[in-house]
C-alpha cells in the first residue's frame, strides 16, 4: 500500500510503466501560446540605424532642409525668368516683391537666382572636397592602420608634418597657379582635409584588425588589400559617414569665408560668400542683401550637423538598447 494513503484516499496511487500518465498533463490556453510567440521583428545594424535615425526629429529636419537646398540649387536657377549675372538698372535695391522673390543688388540683378545659383556652388564645393577628403583618408589611414610598425609610424609622421601648415596656407598658395576659381579651392581643400580622417580609419582599423574574423581572412589566404577592403574598412563604415557629414559644412564654411574675404570665389560668379561680400556697403540700408545668403549658409551648415549628430547616435553600437 502507498505511504500516507489515508490522507488522500480518493487519489490514485500513480503505477509507472513506462509511460507518464494524461492526468499529469494539463492543455495550454491560448494566452499562454501567444506569450511564446517572438511579436518583434529582427532588426539587421542598418536597420536599428535608420528606425533610430528616423527617432531623431532634429536629423530628419536636417535632412528635409539639405534636400530643400539641393532642390533649390538644381531648379532655383531655371524657376525664374533672369540669369544670376544680368543686369537691370531700372529695379536697382528692390526689396523682396511678386517679381523678385528675394529682391535685387545694386546692379538689379535676381537675387533668388544668385542665390540659388550661389547653392551649386558652395553644395559642389562643399561634397566633391568631402568626398574626395574621405576617400583619400580612408585609403591612407587604413593602410598605416593596417601595415603598422614603422611604416604606421612614417605614415603618421608625415600627417603631422602637413597638419602644422594652415589650410589657409594651402588655398592661397594653390590660388597663385590655379587662380581663383571652384578647382582651386577643391584642389585646396583636398590637400589638408583629408589628415584627420586618415586619424580617424587608422585608430578604427588597429582596434579591429586583431579580432577573429580578420585572423581568419588571413588563414584562408587573402591578401592584405583584400582584407583591408573586404574587411576592415567595411567594419568602419559608420565613423566614415558621420566624417563625411561633418567633413560638407565645413568645406561650405570654407569657400563662403574665402570669397567673402576676396580670396575665394571672384565676381560676378555668385557663391554665398561674394553675395555676402557684395552686400557690406549697403547693408544698413538694404539689409535684405545680407540676410538672405548668410541664412542660406547657417541653415545649410546647422542641417548637416544636426544629420551628424543623429548618424553618430545611431551607428554608434554603444548606444543601442
Amino acid at each position: 500500500m502507498r505511504k500516507n494513503a489515508g490522507m488522500f484516499p480518493d487519489r490514485p496511487e500513480p503505477v509507472f510503466n513506462g509511460e507518464i500518465p494524461d492526468c499529469m498533463f494539463e492543455p495550454l490556453g491560448e494566452e499562454s501560446r501567444e506569450t511564446d510567440v517572438i511579436n518583434r521583428k529582427s532588426l539587421s545594424y542598418w536597420g536599428q540605424a535608420k528606425m533610430k535615425m528616423a527617432s531623431d526629429p532634429l536629423a530628419m529636419a536636417g535632412l528635409a532642409v539639405i534636400a530643400l537646398m539641393i532642390l533649390l540649387a538644381a531648379l532655383g536657377p531655371v524657376m525664374r525668368p533672369f540669369q544670376y549675372d544680368e543686369q537691370n538698372y531700372s529695379a536697382i535695391n528692390q526689396t523682396p516683391n511678386a517679381e523678385h522673390w528675394f529682391g535685387t543688388d545694386k546692379f538689379g540683378r535676381d537675387l533668388f537666382v544668385r542665390v540659388a545659383y550661389g547653392a551649386r556652388i558652395s553644395l559642389t564645393v562643399g561634397i566633391v572636397a568631402a568626398f574626395v577628403n574621405v576617400t583619400i583618408g580612408v585609403i591612407y589611414g587604413g593602410i598605416s592602420g593596417y601595415l603598422g610598425g614603422t611604416a604606421d609610424m612614417i605614415m603618421m609622421r608625415i600627417v603631422d608634418i602637413m597638419d602644422t601648415i594652415p589650410t589657409l596656407l594651402y588655398i592661397i598658395l594653390v590660388m597663385i597657379f590655379l587662380g581663383a576659381n571652384v578647382r582651386s579651392i577643391i584642389t585646396a581643400l583636398c590637400l589638408s582635409y583629408w589628415l584627420n580622417t586618415s586619424r580617424m580609419v587608422r585608430a578604427q582599423v588597429l582596434s579591429i584588425k586583431g579580432q577573429d574574423f580578420v585572423m581568419a581572412a588571413r588563414v584562408v589566404g587573402e591578401s592584405g588589400w583584400r582584407i583591408l577592403t573586404r574587411h576592415l574598412i567595411p567594419n568602419s563604415i559608420g565613423p566614415i559617414i558621420v566624417m563625411v557629414t561633418f567633413l560638407i559644412p565645413q568645406a561650405i564654411f570654407y569657400e563662403a569665408f574665402l570669397s567673402f574675404i576676396g580670396i575665394g570665389i571672384s565676381v560676378p560668379v555668385a557663391s554665398w560668400g561674394t553675395l555676402a561680400n557684395d552686400s557690406l556697403s549697403n547693408m544698413n540700408m538694404y539689409p535684405h542683401l545680407t540676410i538672405f545668403p548668410l541664412a542660406a549658409i547657417s541653415v545649410t551648415i546647422f542641417a548637416f550637423n544636426f544629420v551628424g549628430d543623429g548618424l553618430r547616435d545611431a551607428l554608434d553600437p554603444r548606444l543601442k538598447r
